[in-house]
């Protein structure tokens, strides 16, 4: 009984998908801020742990101005709390809440 108690948890283990995440990341325009440049024109990034990722999920014109002086992504990093997962080299985001500080 043991050992198949222990075959059904490995193989949920093994079978599940990593899980999503929420936290709280820095925002702005892949290029204009992070330094990306595997897209071109202007686009919404996060940084997590360090490594900037571009989203899937949320476009950088869903928050107002992109080029706006005070809170456009291009011009300033802003906090968000996101929800999602590291896939294929991109940020895929199940929601995506700017923080106000």
């Amino acid at each position: 009984m043991k050992k198949i108690l222990i075959l059904v948890f490995l193989g949920i283990v093994a079978c599940s998908n990593p899980k999503e995440k929420t936290q709280i990341v820095e925002a702005s325009c892949g290029q204009c801020k992070f330094g990306l440049d595997s897209q071109q024109g202007c686009d919404l990034a996060v940084k997590i742990d360090g490594q900037a990722y571009f989203i899937d999920g949320a476009h950088i014109d869903d928050y107002g101005d992109a080029h706006d002086k005070n809170i456009g992504f291009c011009n300033v990093i802003r906090k968000a709390e996101v929800t999602g997962k590291i896939e294929d080299g991109k940020f895929k985001a199940s929601s995506f809440k700017i923080v106000e500080e």
